[in-house]
């Protein structure tokens, strides 16, 4: 049987992070992680259907057997939450679609699971995330460590589900 795959998305409508792991023995690699872009130049129909093709290609050319989402958190600006929501949905469509099965994490819940601290600062949550992963940079841009952390954290939500059940 191939190592588990997950992939984690945090949804947006410019950028769109996203992480494939792979299960290495007792811990996680990073297969790819980046970041999947649309342009503001484009209508807001178009970007959604640039984003769906992406994701999509994503999940063929990795074939991840789960996902992880980040949930979408209060935004103060009305125009930006609704656009984030609109990108969000286009990504759970192309996740269902492809038959897999889908975790979703607030940002606090993911800094807890990951650093102890569900207010940990974008540094540290990257750091902590280099060293797991045992990557020689600090993963940038920033939508790129957010996906690689939902998915980090997903993969400890199971392995606590798979020691507690």
């Amino acid at each position: 049987m191939p190592p588990l795959r997950i992939v984690g998305l945090d949804p947006g409508l410019a950028l769109t992070g996203y992480a494939v792991l792979e299960e290495a023995g007792e811990g996680w690699r990073a297969l790819s992680y980046g970041v999947v872009r649309t342009s503001g130049r484009l209508a807001l129909p178009e970007r959604l259907v640039r984003l769906y093709e992406d994701v999509r290609a994503l999940l063929q050319t990795y074939a991840p057997h789960e996902a992880a989402v980040e949930q979408l958190f209060f935004q103060r600006n009305v125009r930006t939450a609704f656009q984030v929501g609109q990108a969000r949905g286009v990504v759970l469509l192309a996740l269902a679609q492809a038959g897999l099965p889908v975790a979703e994490y607030t940002p606090t819940t993911v800094k807890q699971t990951l650093t102890g601290y569900g207010n940990a600062s974008k540094m540290q949550m990257q750091r902590m995330i280099q060293a797991v992963l045992g990557l020689e940079e600090v993963p940038r841009p920033d939508d790129a460590a957010d996906a690689l952390a939902v998915a980090l954290c997903h993969a400890r939500h199971r392995w606590v589900r798979a020691v507690e059940g």
